[in-house]
């Protein structure tokens, strides 16, 4: 039987984590508590950090918003200023799970079990970002993709946690989404997911594009080279095919129960004739509200 910790303040949560360094620190548990039913007479100390008020909320701070790491996704979801400014992340919590999960699960949790398949993943990395990470003495701020090093593989210091999550707004791209691949339509892990933000032009070319993929590697990819040969490129069948050509270079995947790595790199290259629908739709709507 595990023994469980619910510190109400930061002070308490450090003086447990000081007194157990080897306790495993969780908010939702919709990750942890999976991995410890497969433990054989786990008795790993639990500390849950769900009830500390400092590590909770959401807050627009002008420049950039901050989102405690043990908020729920619900609450994120439903936050003016992240539906605003950031509407490719909540593309992907829509599509996290189920209302159960979304309502027990947090950022933080899935940051920090650091799945490749995570769904809130490729929208940090494109959205570019910063993670507060806090001990009883030190606070540090470091990015996203600098995080995380691997599956389950995080970049965190016995005695350290995940306190919140900075995004800057302003980014100049009004195209968002998210698209996911999965074996069934709800509850599905990513066998591929991706996320863009895109800006067009008026004749409909392609003028920025930032695009993150999870699940085909062992961290989250990012390919920089495509999005530089993409910029200034029309949003047609062509071009997309010959960058999914490109995209199989940057590309890791592996085979699992879910899917077999030659799978994987064919949809990835395949999701990117995406772009055109969603940019289309989005052309679409500038005319129709535009001025």
């Amino acid at each position: 039987m595990n023994r469980v910790h619910l510190p109400r303040s930061l002070e308490g949560a450090w003086e447990i984590l000081d007194r157990v360094p080897e306790a495993r620190v969780y908010a939702g548990g919709t990750d942890l508590f999976v991995k410890l039913q497969g433990e054989a007479r786990s008795r790993a100390v639990l500390v849950c950090l769900e009830r500390i008020r400092e590590l909770r909320g959401i807050r627009d701070a002008g420049k950039h918003v901050w989102i405690g790491a043990c908020t729920p996704y619900t609450e994120i979801l439903s936050d003016p200023s992240v539906q605003e400014h950031f509407p490719v992340l909540s593309d992907a919590i829509r599509k996290l799970g189920s209302p159960l999960i979304r309502n027990m699960g947090t950022m933080g949790g899935n940051i920090c079990t650091a799945s490749p398949a995570g769904d809130t993943l490729p929208p940090l990395y494109i959205l570019e970002a910063t993670l507060e990470i806090r001990s009883h003495s030190n606070t540090r701020r470091i990015p996203v993709q600098d995080f995380i090093l691997g599956p389950g593989q995080a970049r965190l210091e016995p005695g350290e946690i995940l306190s919140g999550i900075e995004i800057q707004k302003g980014h100049p791209y009004p195209v968002h989404f998210y698209e996911k691949v999965g074996q069934r339509q709800a509850l599905a892990i990513a066998v591929v997911s991706l996320a863009v933000m895109m800006r067009l032009s008026e004749a409909g070319d392609i003028e920025a594009i930032r695009m993150a993929f999870g699940s085909v590697a062992p961290t989250v990819v990012r390919p920089l080279p495509i999005e530089t040969q993409l910029a200034g490129a029309p949003l047609d069948e062509k071009t997309l095919r010959e960058a999914g050509a490109m995209l199989q270079a940057h590309l890791f995947p592996i085979d699992d129960i879910r899917a077999s790595a030659r799978y994987r790199r064919r949809v990835s290259a395949n999701i990117l004739q995406r772009l055109r629908l969603r940019g289309k739709a989005s052309m679409k709507d500038s005319h129709r509200f535009g001025p």
